[in-house]
């Protein structure tokens, strides 16, 4: 990269050290470079002069042409006149009104600061072009501090009719860095840089797809031309953007699948066919699907690395039972690892079941193992008399060796660190185990290309025959007699109910307030000892979260009140009623993982959404949405639509790989699967990049700027 780019941001005219501070912990911006990689998100077209008659306060923006009538300062509390009858002095004005006319009408310029300067500027009998957002009060339309420009003459356009916004924040503005002052900046960067902006992809690039050079894209994505032009960079960023982003992902998967050696699971023996043959249903055919695609992989004689996505409920134990049974029948052994003690004793309750006709010993190591259970399964271990392990983090510690471990299956797998996946993959014999990734949070295939992106990706896109989809209501806080109501008939036909309160960070206070509030509440509506009530929540120590867990489980206690902990996985059969508290509060994502733990026994289930009456219209829009479908991965793709897909859980768990510039992974998912079928073709004609036409595509990864968090490998 050239010096003028690489130039630090505090040496471009108009910035100097003060700004400079503001903008790299603002924006990120330390360079030239950075700054031109700051798009605008939006652009207002100031081709229009609009006739003052014609404002409305409801307008976004409006540009208009208009002659000062009148310039008066204004005092405290309103005054225009001293005590004394004199005007008010310059220094003792709060504020300055502009009166402006254009012959349709006129209209109030209003101004708290630079005071001085405009009332010196704008003298009456001067004409003006005035920019800016349109409000009213008291009846009377004005702009607050309007942009000012010389007025145009003599029926001439007006320059540069797309004006970018750019990012801001409150810090930006307060320190001088205007709307304006940034179009400024980026004019001053781009005639400094667009001599030496380079090229970064090659011309057969280019011209297959159809795209600009990087420096007409970077010149017209700040200062468009005109719509064609504007039109043009967006593409040529967003496809470069995209296209690097899949060509860094699936270059690992190449070198990854080509390189890597795996264990070999070929056959298919005796416990995987008693398993199989002994079950209670028939798997569904994307269930069986997904077992052969595993196997597949097990059998190629490379490491299998593979996330396999199922909605709530669509049984993906089954499928990781029958996965860890090929490799028992090849000699390896299968460890499945779960986020928390009650999943993973949960899973193993389950399995176990399905195991009785195999023979195949299974264990459960957590942290609440005794020293005498943690004694044998270490030897079981080591010797390979247990088959199976189920476990949580315990099974990362040193001491637990495995004597031939060929399977990891890792469940939410998102809650898991990388260095402690990391001791996982190490415990292999020599060769790093096949990895199984599951998650019960439906993912938006484009979402999916990009977190794993190097991973083959199977989905479960099937309910087990029998699954009833959940009712799902909602409504209003100033209705909870009924929801009550609701829930104690549902307690007398034998069913338990769970209670949801959100907790959520930034007030985490008063959350806990309203959930001891609502528990108070439930106790005084069902009172011991015709019903038990447990509540659960992230601030008890893991013996009483565990303890009332468990009273919930084993039917003890008929209502659960508690935070989000049993998002994932909790498995109550008997349990037909989940009333999530302030709704509204909730992304879609985690409301569906909510509702996923009813519906899981026979009976029918509800979900009821209680929101509150300022609840916003996005809110209420969400919330009709989880009332018009069960399918989890609608639901994920509107969750990310309306909210982006930095945070899709609604958790601080799931954040980008890394971060888009220009592109959305929301609305660009054509474009991204374009970019990622391009760079395959890339890459299956020259898998490390190594010929001259492609020396542009291996420069700019080397960079790292395109390296994501490795998702799919647990090292």
């Amino acid at each position: 990269m050239s010096s003028a780019l690489n130039s630090d941001i505090q040496f471009l005219s108009g910035v100097g050290p003060k700004r400079a501070a503001l903008l790299k912990t603002e924006l990120g911006i330390e360079t030239f470079n950075d700054l031109l990689h700051i798009y605008p998100f939006r652009y207002i077209d100031r081709s229009r002069i609009t006739p003052i008659a014609e404002v409305r306060g409801d307008l976004a923006y409006v540009q208009i042409q208009g002659t000062v009538v009148s310039s008066t300062l204004i005092g405290p509390g309103g005054s225009t006149a001293m005590a004394a009858g004199g005007p008010i002095p310059l220094r003792a004005a709060k504020r300055l009104s502009v009166i402006v006319d254009d012959g349709s009408g006129r209209m109030e310029m209003v101004f708290f600061k630079g005071i001085k300067w405009n009332y010196e500027r704008l003298k009456p009998g001067n004409a003006f072009l005035f920019f800016g957002k349109p409000s009213e009060w008291s009846g009377r339309l004005n702009i607050v501090h309007p942009e000012i420009d010389a007025p145009l003459m003599g029926g001439a356009e007006a320059k540069g009719t797309l004006t970018g916004v750019y990012p801001s924040t409150e810090k930006l503005k307060n320190g001088g860095i205007t709307g304006k002052v940034m179009c400024k900046l980026q004019s001053a960067a781009l005639a400094v840089c667009l001599p030496d902006i380079k090229e970064n992809l090659p011309d057969y690039v280019l011209k297959d797809n159809a795209l600009v050079p990087l420096a007409y894209a970077l010149r017209n994505i700040h200062f468009p031309a005109d719509h064609y032009a504007l039109e043009k960079a967006v593409r040529r960023l967003k496809f470069e953007e995209l296209f690097f982003l899949q060509l860094s992902l699936l270059k690992q998967k190449y070198i990854h699948s080509r390189g890597s050696v795996g264990i070999p699971v070929t056959k298919v023996g005796a416990a995987f066919n008693s398993c199989f043959n002994t079950l209670p249903y028939e798997l569904t055919g994307a269930q069986k699907r997904v077992i052969r695609e595993i196997h597949n992989d097990m059998k190629s004689g490379h490491q299998m690395n593979r996330l396999l996505q199922g909605d709530v409920g669509s049984g993906k134990t089954m499928v990781a039972v029958l996965s860890a049974l090929l490799a028992v029948d090849n000699g390896y052994q299968a460890c499945i690892m779960a986020p928390t003690e009650v999943l993973a004793q949960q899973h193993f309750a389950n399995i176990s079941k399905y195991l009785v006709p195999t023979g195949v010993r299974c264990s459960l190591l957590t942290g609440s193992s005794t020293q005498k259970e943690r004694r044998e399964i270490h030897a079981g271990l080591e010797d390979g008399s247990i088959g199976i392990i189920v476990g949580t983090h315990a099974l990362l510690e040193d001491n637990v060796v495995f004597r031939a471990l060929g399977l990891a299956i890792i469940d939410e797998q998102h809650r898991f660190g990388v260095d402690q996946r990391a001791k996982l993959w190490s415990k292999g014999p020599g060769i790093p185990p096949h990895v199984l990734v599951m998650t019960a949070t439906p993912i938006p295939r484009t979402l999916a290309m990009t977190l794993y992106g190097d991973l083959d990706v199977s989905v479960i896109d099937e309910l087990p025959p029998g699954r009833k989809p959940v009712k799902t209501t909602m409504i209003s806080d100033a209705k909870k007699g009924a929801v009550y109501n609701f829930m104690e008939k549902q307690i007398a036909l034998g069913r338990q109910v769970f209670v949801v309160y959100p907790l959520i960070f930034e007030s985490e206070k008063m959350d806990l307030n309203n959930l001891e509030m609502g528990y108070e509440e439930i106790l005084r509506r069902f009172p011991d000892p015709a019903y038990k009530v447990a509540i659960v929540h992230g601030q008890q120590n893991a013996d009483v979260k565990n303890f009332n867990m468990a009273a919930f489980v084993a039917g003890r206690a008929q209502i659960l009140v508690s935070t989000t902990v049993i998002e994932v996985g909790v498995d109550v059969p008997n349990a037909s009623v989940m009333v999530i508290e302030s709704s509204q509060r909730f992304g879609l994502s985690q409301l569906h993982q909510l509702r996923g733990r009813v519906g899981r026994g026979a009976e029918e289930s509800y979900c009821i959404l209680v929101h509150d009456y300022k609840t916003s219209a996005e809110a209420k829009k969400r919330l009709e949405l989880m009332c018009a479908t069960n399918d989890g991965f609608e639901i994920a793709e509107e969750d990310m639509k309306m909210r982006g897909p930095g945070d899709l859980e609604g958790t601080q768990q799931s954040g980008l790989p890394i971060k888009l510039a220009i592109a959305s992974l929301a609305k660009d998912g054509r474009m991204l699967n374009e970019a990622r079928i391009y760079a395959d073709k890339v890459l299956n004609a020259d898998p490390k990049l190594e010929s001259q036409a492609n020396r542009l595509l291996a420069e700019e990864l080397r960079k790292g700027k395109y390296n994501t968090k490795d998702y799919s490998k647990i090292s």
